[in-house]
């Protein structure tokens, strides 16, 4: 019963912070912020049954967005993070969608209906999540080559999908 009601309070939290976001008619975003802090480590199980390790994409600058299927800025920002990692691959990049969800049928019916390129991963536990802070649906963090966070980005507006395209031309260029 105790784990039940756990799941129920962040799932509650996540609504609740998604929807202070975006029902506003401003759409402002929580919180926008540059950093240099080693990312943390992790392993996933991928979409493909695959298990991924962030740091086996040392070398490269990668954009982690922690997603949620029920979450409609989520949705809304998917479409161009999948522009974005297709456009700047071969540049040493990559887009790592985390679903944070703990049913993930949910994510992958959603991805059944609007394919995506880069690996979506599974955090059905939370336990990256917790690691990242993550309060806010969408939540974005920018790694640079060396493993260091650079921006973290919570919510979504359209239009910061240009700034996340700043943002990843300058570290691409590091």
């Amino acid at each position: 019963m105790n784990n039940f009601i756990k799941k129920i309070i962040t799932t509650f939290t996540y609504f609740i912070f998604s929807f202070a976001v975006f029902s506003s008619t401003s759409g402002i975003a929580l919180a926008a912020k540059e950093m240099n802090v080693p990312a943390p480590d992790f392993t996933l199980k991928s979409q493909h049954g695959k298990n991924l390790k962030l740091s086996e994409y040392a070398g490269n600058v990668v954009l982690l967005n922690f997603w949620a299927s029920w979450c409609g800025p989520c949705r809304l920002e998917m479409p161009y993070l999948n522009a974005l990692n297709n456009k700047y691959q071969a540049l040493g990049f990559i887009v790592l969608g985390v679903n944070v969800e703990e049913n993930t049928d949910k994510a992958r019916n959603y991805l059944n209906d609007i394919p995506v390129d880069f690996p979506i991963l599974f955090d059905d536990k939370n336990i990256v999540s917790k690691r990242y802070d993550v309060v806010a649906m969408p939540t974005t963090v920018i790694i640079d080559r060396n493993g260091n966070m650079r921006y973290l980005h919570q919510g979504y507006k359209p239009g910061d999908e240009k700034k996340y395209k700043k943002i990843v031309n300058k570290l691409i260029r590091e």
